[in-house]
This record gives C-alpha cells, structure tokens and sequence, in this order.
C-alpha cells in the first residue's frame, strides 16, 4: 500500500505533466532522485521514446562521481546530460522537475546543464 507521501508525489508529477509535453524539436528533460543517486532522461512524448540519458550508477558516470556527495554529483549529471544531448542534436529542452522542489540537486543539475548549453 502506497503512503500518503508517494501519493502527494505521484499527484504533483501528473500536474505537472498536463503542461509539460516533449516533442522532437524540444524533448524534455525528465529527473528522478533518490537518497543516494540521481538519474535523467531526455524523452521525446510524441514519439514515446529514450533519446539521451544519464544516470550515476551507469559505468561511464561512475568514475566522475565516485567520492562526490549530492550537490556535486548533480552537476557532474547536468554537465554529462548537456554535452550527450549536444552530440545528439538537441539544443532546447522542456524541464520536467518531476515534482521535486526547485532546490538543492534539481537546481544544481539545472543550472549545470544551462551552463553546458541546453536552453530551457
């Protein structure tokens, strides 16, 4: 049984997502955190697919994270996530916070991925 917590989440992403939809021209940039862990995708809704993602337990990311704790991983994600999409050809982005407080690691992988040249 679902807690009164995972309830409240899963209703403030569904909000979120009525207005939030990626498209091959601006896919959106989807972010699931854990305690421990940070994952992104970038997703084109119309098509229904995977186009770019970026996770801190892939092999790739785990040497740049490893010793880093929470804020610092955020940004070494943002960064991975910008330069991935920009061998991929995507410039914008639609955010999708996922019902996650604009805060903390959700911000610090904005900002992160800003600096690496997405535009949202």
């Amino acid at each position: 049984m679902k807690t009164n917590k995972h309830i409240q989440k899963t209703k403030r992403q569904k909000r979120g997502r009525r207005n939030i939809m990626g498209s091959a021209e601006r896919p959106r940039l989807s972010i699931f955190r854990s305690k421990e862990n940070m994952s992104v995708q970038i997703i084109n809704d119309r098509a229904g697919e995977t186009v770019v993602s970026v996770s801190t337990l892939s092999k790739d990311m785990a040497d740049r994270v490893s010793g880093k704790r929470g804020v610092e991983k955020a940004r070494e994600i943002g960064f991975a996530i910008a330069e991935k999409a920009k061998d991929k050809g995507i410039e914008t982005i639609v955010f999708d916070r996922s019902g996650y407080a604009y805060h903390g690691r959700v911000k610090m992988l904005a900002d992160a991925a800003r600096e690496g040249g997405l535009q949202f």
